[in-house]
Formats: structure tokens, sequence, C-alpha cells
């Protein structure tokens, strides 16, 4: 039996709507949930669930209560109260159906879902197959292209450049190559303003294989005018073909390579090919741990204030987007078609100031 909210226009049944994080863990995921229960209640009267650990929930039917007393005090938090994991319903036999029945036995009307690439392709699925589903783009990578920026990479960002900063100082006082590994699996956009931002002498990013010749180049120029090289390199990164061998990794559900290792890697062939010391720092979760920034933080906000509206009035099969300064709402085919990566003239704006 459906609850009535009356608004100062029109009375509205109120809905249920389930909530979920998906994917890696980032900084402003707590900001949306917030967002998004507290308009949903105050303004609307609906009622939420959440999901735990990403598409693990409502496929087990594994649940938390939403109110508003257990968004307070969220907003500076890190990770997500909701948990989180990869779990990828569609590789599961019978995983859409189980879903849907369990969706049905919560009495949720409409699914939210907080996630990158993978976790909104499988909402688009999902709504292909009449799940009411809006989606809120998440990754600490920036890499969907149906929004100009995601929430988390912000934070990201600065965690890496306060990294680099450290660096500088260190590689100085010792006369070394220091190389710092960042995430970024298919785009480097980490690595590329990451890099820019701390001063790195070389950056390395997936979408331009590198000629590890021409970096031990950058190296020794470096170490010409007295002062250490700082080499930013994104974790997918790899060189020109037939240089050097890497070490391939293991798939997790979604079919993508656990990946790392790369920096250890380069310094071993900065060090035979040049003679100089090189020393890797790989900064793994450390990017995607910890409070967000206030941009970050505004952002998720905003896009939990609009996906709730989305919800709200029906129009699914969509993602909350930031196009400018504004936010507006894409289909979720077009948020997951590809890959935003760093085109070759923001890459080229960089090399300037490499060697």
């Amino acid at each position: 039996m459906k609850l009535w909210f009356v608004t100062p226009y029109r009375e509205e049944p109120a809905m249920r709507i389930g909530v979920l994080t998906g994917g890696g863990d980032c900084p402003g995921l707590n900001a949306v949930i917030r967002a998004v229960v507290r308009k949903g209640v105050s303004v609307y009267g609906h009622e939420f669930v959440g999901f735990r650990d990403g598409w693990r929930g409502p496929l087990e039917g594994d649940t938390m209560p939403l109110d508003i007393g257990s968004v307070r005090g969220i907003l500076p938090r890190g990770g997500t109260i909701l948990g989180s994991s990869r779990t990828n319903p569609i590789k599961i036999e019978g995983g859409v159906d189980r879903i849907k029945e369990n969706l049905a036995s919560t009495g949720v009307d409409a699914l939210i879902a907080i996630g990158g690439e993978d976790t909104l392709g499988v909402a688009k699925q999902l709504y292909d197959r009449d799940v009411n589903v809006v989606g809120v783009p998440k990754t600490i990578d920036n890499d969907l292209s149906g929004t100009d920026y995601t929430f988390g990479f912000d934070t990201a960002v600065n965690i890496a450049m306060e990294a680099i900063d450290r660096l500088h100082t260190t590689a100085e006082s010792h006369h070394r190559a220091l190389i710092c590994e960042v995430m970024g699996r298919h785009a480097g956009w980490i690595a590329l303003h990451a890099g820019m931002a701390g001063g790195a002498n070389v950056i390395l990013i997936p979408e331009k294989p590198f000629d590890i010749d021409r970096v031990c180049e950058y190296v020794e120029s470096r170490f010409r005018t007295r002062y250490s090289p700082i080499i930013v390199v994104a974790e997918g990164a790899h060189p020109i073909e037939g240089q050097m061998e890497l070490q391939a990794g293991t798939l997790d559900a979604f079919g993508h390579v656990r990946l790392g290792g790369i920096g250890e890697v380069l310094a071993k062939e900065i060090e035979k090919r040049t003679g100089k010391e090189a020393r890797t720092t790989v900064l793994g979760h450390i990017q995607r741990g910890g409070t967000p920034t206030a941009y970050d933080r505004v952002l998720a906000t905003r896009f939990g204030l609009q996906a709730i509206d989305a919800a709200h009035e029906g129009d699914y099969g969509k993602m909350v987007a930031l196009r400018g300064t504004d936010i507006v709402r894409v289909g979720l085919d077009e948020a997951t078609a590809e890959l935003k990566t760093v085109p070759v003239s923001r890459y080229s704006e960089a090399e300037v100031f490499f060697g």
C-alpha cells in the first residue's frame, strides 16, 4: 500500500527508492547518498533503502535502512556507508531476474546506481530489461564520456599532486630519479593533471605508448641541470611494443586486468640504461581514500539532488552529468558508449615541460 505525500501543489504517491554504490570506492560517494536522501525525504516524501556492496546488494537482497538520520555527518567522509564491490550480475546466471525479484519483494519502485563505467553499464542493461534506473557518474579516473567531470577526480589529483611535491625534495636530496605511479587503467587524466600540477619532468599515460629510450634521455637531461627527475606514470601506461616486457595480471569480474607494477619495471630499466638510481612510489588506493575536496563535495551533492529529481519524475534510463557548470541528463547508452581518454592535443601541452 502506497503512502501519500502532500506537496504545496498536489498529492503524490510516495516512492520507495533503492540506492547503491558500485565499483571502486571514491571520495564524494557519501555526499551523493546524503543529497539523494535529504531531498527525497524532505521535498518529495519518498522512502529509501540502501543496497549493500554494489550490485551484490540487489542480487542477494542485502539491504540497510536509509533515512535522514542515517546520512547525518557523512558529507566529509570518504568511501561509502553502503559498501561497494565489483560484482557483475550480468555474468551470473539468472542474475538480472534475481535482481528484479528482489527489487519487487522489497517494494523498490526505482533504483539510483552510483558508479563508473562498469556499474552504469550494468544499469543500462537492467534499464533495457524494464528496471527503473537513474545513474550517477563516479570515478576518480574521469573517463566517462557523458560528463565533463566526475566527482572523486579532483580529490585524487590533489592527493597525487601533494605526493609529487614531497617527492621533489627527496629526489633532489639524494640525486635520484623518482617515479610516482598513479591510477589510470585506460585513461591518463590523473597522471596528466597531477603531473602538470606537480611539475613532473615526464608524464606517461595509457593513450600514448612511451619510448623508453626517449624517457631515459629526459632523465639524463634533467640530471645535467643538477636537478633530479620526477616521472609520473599511469598504471595502464605501456611502452612501444617490443621495448620492455610487462607481466600480465589476472582478470576481475568485468574482464579488466588487475594492473600495477609499471613503475617498478620502469625504475629498473632507467637504472640499467642510465646508471642513475631510480625509486618508485606507488600511490595505489591512497588516491581514492580519505575526505573529498570542496569541489568534489559540491559536485557530488549537485549530482545527488538532480538524480532524485530524475527518479521522482520517472525519467529513467538517464545519468546526471556536468556540462559546463550545468547539471543535465544524458542517456545511459550515451554515458557508457565509450571512454573519455586524453586527447593528443592535451598531452602535447604537457610535453613542453618534459626533460
